[in-house]
């Protein structure tokens, strides 16, 4: 009898996809990444916000830790604003966070669209 498709011990079946659980990935020692519905909602940010003039130019950072999308206005300069994802926080204050520039921590929490709403005041304020 085949494996192909079953999980075993350390993952769930998703068809022909095996899902590896969080332990396991941290065991292999795979960098954190964005999934598709995070890149998704981060993207759909981003492009509201290059449409709107604010934000030019991004990068993805997928470390051992958590994954990084820092926005800047020029590819030269520091980030005006990071997006993080860090799983070890997931438990305790959210997985989620926005970080400016200065450091200071913006918004944090466990769902990232809810995150991500701290830019919608900017929105708002640029559409007036």
């Amino acid at each position: 009898m085949s494996d192909f498709g079953s999980a075993g011990e350390d993952g769930e079946s998703s068809g022909n996809v095996i899902v590896l659980s969080e332990a396991r990935h941290r065991k292999l020692d795979l960098p954190v990444t964005f999934n598709r519905r995070e890149l998704d909602q981060i993207l759909r940010l981003y492009g509201q916000m290059v449409a709107a003039g604010e934000w030019r130019d991004y990068a993805i950072d997928h470390l051992k830790d958590q994954a990084v999308f820092s926005v800047f206005r020029r590819t030269s300069e520091v980030p005006l604003f990071q997006i993080v994802k860090n799983p070890r926080l997931a438990r305790k204050q959210g997985a989620y966070s926005v970080i400016a520039a200065t450091g200071t921590i913006l918004k944090r929490g466990h769902d990232l669209g809810r995150v991500l709403t701290v830019f919608d005041r900017k929105l708002k304020l640029l559409g007036t």
